[in-house]
């Protein structure tokens, strides 16, 4: 009896041995995931962190990186980027927080793409920074834009900015000239061309923001950035602008200031394979120029520009505006000189130009004179004065059907 009831005894032990063991590795298991998974925004945060320091003439770092891993995400806290050899410090890139994730609307069309939300995003450019060499050579942009873009292991596809800044600064004038939009909304989708169908231009694009002199921006178009030079087609505008909070701009470059008065600006820009065709059109309304504290010779050469400006602007609308056109290879883009002080006239003595986009430049538009760059010129001229007549139809046609309505 007493050998059996041993012989049962270590059956027992041996079981509970087997059983122990059994949980052994699984606890092992669970431990080792728990201690990567809380080590796990470090490597992130290391591996983010080498990437940056790898940029040739710029340095940055990042706070902190959360991970969601339910969602495929994860969120960089506190990311900025400058120069070397800045001297203001002042942080030309400044991301305070950015989520990247995996698009999963996109995983039932069969595509592994990712989204970037920006929340706060900073971009200031200093010129006097920027333009300087650093030590070890100069640095190239696609240097720290592939460095970013290596940030998100996989395409990304759908990007939005929510209360974003854009500045320009530089210090060597006097007074200091600081550009700068704010309260940027911007939404970009399809950038991977995931939603497949004829349109030409597959990825929309919008934003928003408010500018400096609290003038409303808006860009609204479409863009195709799988190929090697993105096609796009983009109208935009800024809207009552109080042309007074840019007197250190045009004092700088212009030797004038403004003692009121509001600034419009509207344009469209098409490009195809390289080729752009657009224009941009500055218009001045209300404005008054010469201000008391003054000195003589800005009185005198404001007086001129003052007189200048009221021959020319129309007297009907108070607005002094013209039309740039720009077309040509993204390389060679030109301005012409002569349209441009005609359209002067034409708004001041013709016809006053309407506060509005013309809608009058198309992405088709664009690639006929792409093609067309490629004729001779003979060829070009001619074709180009068949397209301005047939313009010209369709133009006289629709004020025929509107004064008969």
């Amino acid at each position: 009896m007493t050998i059996e009831k041993n012989s049962d005894t270590s059956a027992i032990k041996k079981k509970r041995g087997v059983n122990k063991k059994r949980y052994i590795l699984p606890i092992i298991l669970v431990v080792l995931l728990v201690a990567f998974r809380l080590y796990l925004p470090t490597l992130v945060k290391n591996y983010v962190n080498k990437t940056l320091a790898n940029i040739p003439g710029y340095y940055g770092q990042v706070e902190d990186i959360d991970l969601a891993l339910y969602r495929g995400a994860y969120v960089i806290n506190g990311m900025y980027l400058n120069k070397v050899n800045a001297a203001t410090q002042v942080p030309f890139l400044n991301f305070p927080k950015t989520d990247i994730s995996v698009e999963w609307k996109s995983l039932f069309k069969g595509m592994i793409v990712s989204e970037i939300t920006m929340f706060n995003p900073d971009v200031t450019y200093v010129f006097e920074d920027q333009q300087k060499e650093a030590a070890e050579g100069e640095p190239n942009v696609a240097d720290w834009t592939k460095a970013l873009t290596d940030l998100v292991p996989i395409d990304i596809n759908h990007f939005e900015i929510h209360n974003g800044k854009l500045g320009f600064v530089k210090l060597q004038e006097n007074p200091n000239i600081d550009l700068y939009m704010n309260q940027l909304e911007l939404n970009a989708d399809n950038l991977r061309n995931v939603k497949r169908d004829r349109n030409k231009l597959p990825s929309p694009i919008k934003a928003t923001a408010v500018s400096i002199g609290q003038g409303n921006f808006k860009l609204d178009g479409g863009m195709d950035l799988i190929k090697k030079i993105p096609d796009m087609d983009i109208n935009f505008s800024l809207e009552k602008a109080d042309i007074t909070a840019l007197n250190d701009l045009t004092r700088a470059y212009g030797g004038i200031d403004f003692k009121k008065g509001e600034l419009d600006v509207y344009g469209e820009i098409a490009i195809a394979d390289a080729y752009m065709k657009g224009y941009v059109k500055p218009m001045l309304k209300n404005t008054t120029l010469i201000s008391k504290e003054d000195g003589i010779f800005e009185v005198i050469w404001e007086g001129f520009v003052g007189m200048f400006k009221f021959i020319l602007k129309n007297q009907g609308t108070d607005t002094f505006a013209t039309r740039i056109p720009l077309e040509g290879d993204l390389n060679n883009v030109n301005a012409n000189i002569w349209t441009t002080v005609f359209s002067i006239f034409q708004n001041g003595w013709i016809s006053a130009f309407k506060g509005q986009v013309d809608e009058d430049i198309d992405y088709e538009d664009a690639i006929k004179d792409a093609k067309l760059e490629k004729k001779s010129g003979k060829e070009r001229r001619k074709e180009r004065k068949a397209a301005r007549q047939e313009k010209r139809k369709e133009r006289k046609a629709e004020k025929d059907s509107s004064a008969k309505q």
